[in-house]
């Protein structure tokens, strides 16, 4: 469960949720059991909504892990692109299989390295940008992100809540004060930059949705 709302919360609103896509659910219960960090439920619904309703077609994320959330993207867009960046390669040929299995081998793109590197050299604009890598690395990572994102575009930051340490100095643990003191520094900049308009949602263990204003 996540750190940032009531248990009988999130269990009431993961209880509501209907998941329609077997391979989805297989790719839940294999993260469960393997220990893979993905997007929360209400995360997943959410997103997937924004998606829908934005007309969201392209999406750069940081993170891929076993590919989950890019199965979940294509299912939303319907014939949408996703490039994704994975830092690990354990993780990357894992990902590339249950992108093959879920039939979106010509839908997503998975590129191996350090995003803080490899970000740089991707071209183009998308729709939407999602960052679910390091936390730590959020707020070296934002000035490309800005640089892909088109005018009208929608960058998501997902974990910016840090199970609730960023909120909190009593919660913080003393091996995690540079990742919240970075998360921080990273929402002061993205609710306070003057091409963004944020909200900060409380669900999953924090989502920061981000509008790149048109000029």
């Amino acid at each position: 469960m996540g750190t940032i709302t009531q248990d009988y919360i999130e269990n009431y609103i993961r209880n509501l949720i209907i998941e329609e896509d077997s391979f989805v659910q297989k790719l839940e219960l294999y993260s469960l059991e393997h220990n893979v960090p993905i997007i929360h439920p209400e995360v997943k619904q959410f997103l997937s909504v924004i998606i829908k309703s934005s007309g969201i077609k392209s999406i750069l994320e940081v993170g891929t892990a076993i590919g989950y959330s890019s199965i979940v993207f294509c299912n939303a867009m319907n014939n949408g692109k996703v490039v994704t960046i994975e830092i690990n390669e354990d993780m990357k040929c894992e990902a590339l299989k249950n992108i093959d299995l879920a039939g979106y081998n010509n839908n997503i793109e998975v590129i191996l390295g350090d995003a803080n590197h490899v970000i740089k050299e991707i071209r183009g604009q998308f729709d939407c940008i999602f960052l679910d890598g390091a936390k730590g690395h959020y707020i070296h990572l934002l000035d490309t992100c800005l640089e892909l994102l088109k005018p009208g575009g929608i960058l998501i930051s997902d974990n910016v809540l840090f199970r609730g340490m960023v909120a909190n100095n009593e919660l913080v643990k003393r091996r995690k004060i540079t990742i919240v003191k970075r998360m921080r520094k990273y929402l002061e900049v993205i609710t306070s930059h003057r091409q963004l308009k944020t909200s900060i949602i409380p669900i999953g263990d924090g989502v920061a949705l981000s509008y790149k204003l048109k000029d």
